[in-house]
């Protein structure tokens, strides 16, 4: 059955659902699930887990997150991005230098209030159904990190690019809306491309039409997503035989911290914790 991960070149006008399902259906195998939402009309990194790799969702899904975004300003959508129905149009009458404070203010941790146009859920129903039904209702404002911000180019005298890096949960069209409201003449997102992703990037991405070619020889091994972390070889087959029952293992000269565990034949066991002397799985990925 195949196993691993594929960083996906994501086109736009796909969801990322869409496009699990699409590789569900080339690799046929049913368990696929992706690490962080890409709007349709955002393109770029988008990390595919298939097989026993889903068990490492929600690691990818939690990581901070690299984009290079288009803000327009002068443009105020009801979706925050140039897909949406243009609510408002103003001058604009500002500065390089002006667009590049602006965005100074919002670097750190914030205060983000999600868009509408969003799955987030409200008393069960997605916010975006109920938009669409034009109806708005009050949302809670999200903590988030703007880590890096950083003004690439002007384009024109309403368009800019940026780059951005951020934690998760961080809406870029939301943040255009923001700086463009904080500068006074609105703003809206007109482009997003995820340049990193769960540390993958796109020098590692491939095409859905590469997958259809290619197949499984494209999947990256699960345990590529904790290369951060170092390796631990178990040395005997009773330490193997507890870790993959569940157990803990004592060893009082592991220094404290997180590692990638390993079977004896090579088989990568968990992601593991170790402290003051003993160490417990975090995830297991072994097992059907």
């Amino acid at each position: 059955m195949p196993n691993g991960i594929l960083i996906i070149d994501k086109p736009s006008g796909w969801t990322s659902m869409d496009v699990c399902a699409k590789i569900r259906g080339i690799l046929h195998e049913k368990r696929v699930g992706h690490g962080g939402t890409l709007d349709p009309m955002a393109t770029g990194v988008l990390p595919v887990f298939v097989g026993q790799a889903t068990r490492a969702v929600e690691f990818a899904e939690n990581s901070r997150k690299e984009y290079v975004a288009g803000l327009r300003l002068g443009q105020v959508t009801n979706t925050q991005d140039t897909s949406g129905e243009v609510l408002e149009t103003r001058p604009v009458s500002v500065s390089r230098e002006e667009v590049e404070a602006a965005m100074a203010r919002f670097l750190g941790d914030i205060q983000q209030i999600p868009p509408m146009y969003s799955a987030i859920k409200i008393n069960g129903q997605k916010l975006c159904d109920l938009a669409r039904k034009g109806r708005e209702v009050a949302r809670k404002p999200r903590s988030i990190t703007i880590y890096e911000l950083e003004l690439l180019e002007q384009v024109s005298e309403t368009d800019y690019t940026f780059r951005c890096v951020c934690s998760k949960g961080t809406y870029v069209r939301t943040l255009c809306h923001d700086i463009g409201s904080a500068l006074g003449c609105g703003g809206t997102m007109y482009a997003l491309r995820r340049t990193m992703a769960a540390g993958y990037t796109l020098a590692q991405a491939v095409t859905l039409e590469d997958v259809q070619a290619r197949g499984e020889e494209l999947l990256l091994p699960g345990d590529s997503l904790f290369a951060e972390y170092p390796v631990l070889p178990l040395r005997s087959a009773g330490q193997e035989k507890r870790v993959r029952n569940g157990g803990a293992i004592t060893d009082s000269a592991l220094p404290d911290g997180t590692y990638r565990v390993y079977g004896r034949n090579g088989d990568f066991l968990c992601l593991s914790r170790a402290e003051r002397g003993t160490l417990t799985s975090i995830k297991n990925f072994f097992g059907a």
